[in-house]
Order: C-alpha cells, then structure tokens, then sequence
C-alpha cells in the first residue's frame, strides 16, 4: 500500500492552504506519523510568492516558520502524485473535480469534512481581513489536521502481532 500524501488546496497558496500544510506537517511529525504534505492554489497569480506576512505571523507564533514556502498552482501531475487532495472550501473543491484528469487516483475532498461534526464546513479566508481572521483558520486548519493524523495513527498496523 502506498504511504498517504496530501494536497491541501485554497485559492492562491498564500494564506489557508500554506497553513493547513503546515499544521498537517507538524501534527504528523509530533506523532511520529511519515506522510508527504504539500499545498497548492487553484489559481496562478501567487506562483512563486512566499506565504501572506499574517499567514507567517501566526504559524510563527506557533513555532512553525513558513518563509520557505512558495505559492504554486495545482498540477495535473498531483492527481497521481497524492493520494489525498483536500480543498479548503466548497469552490476549490469544485475547481479541483472540474480539472481532475480521467486517471486521478487521488481523493478529493474537503478538509473539515476530517473533523466530527464540521462536516462540509469551509475554512474561512482571512485575505480580506485582519490578524485576528488568520487566527481562526490556524485554529481550524490544525483541528483538521489533528483529526486526520488521529485516523493515521488507528490505521497503523499493530507492532505488536497480537490482540489490541
């Protein structure tokens, strides 16, 4: 079986998308989880941009430095290259099916669908906002992420062999 792998997509790749990486990346690596984390916009026009200054502001208050990270567009290519592509709303979820190319083997999704009871719910986007907007999606993006690396860590194989 071939180890998991997430695209996690917004709009342009430089607010919710680059934090919901890097919650995703940080929740695994603290439970010892290996999986492959990326994140990509629909759109184009921030290729190549680092992450918003809030967006940085706020992983950083985390203890999470994101001005490494550069904004790219979603690829045919990622349709096969992950095994999960989560949209960060209903739009890009949209966006995301129109473009999936015949041979996807990806699963798209929603990533609050991750969490009970957030089911079908988007992560806001803070672009138009203030400080404080980035502050709820990092609180959303890494309630997602916690609950996905939660379901890893139970679909890992027993090390023991025997009865749980």
């Amino acid at each position: 079986m071939r180890p998991r792998s997430f695209l996690l997509v917004c709009l342009g790749n430089i607010c919710r998308s680059p934090l919901a990486e890097a919650a995703l990346r940080d929740a695994a690596a603290r439970a010892g989880v290996a999986i492959m984390v990326d994140s990509a916009g629909t759109g184009a026009w921030h290729a190549g941009d680092p992450p918003d200054r809030r967006a940085q502001a706020v992983a950083l208050a985390h203890g999470i430095d994101l001005s490494g990270y550069r904004a790219r567009q979603v690829e045919v290519a990622d349709y096969r290259r992950f095994t999960d592509i989560l949209a960060l709303d209903r739009d890009n979820l949209a966006e995301l099916r129109r473009r999936a190319p015949k041979d996807s083997t990806a699963r798209i999704g929603l990533l609050m669908d991750a969490v009970p009871g957030r089911e079908g719910e988007a992560v806001a986007d803070p672009y138009y906002g203030d400080a404080a907007g980035f502050a709820v999606t990092w609180a959303d993006v890494s309630a997602a992420a916690e609950a996905i690396v939660a379901g890893l860590v139970r679909e890992r194989p027993s090390r023991a062999g025997g009865n749980p």
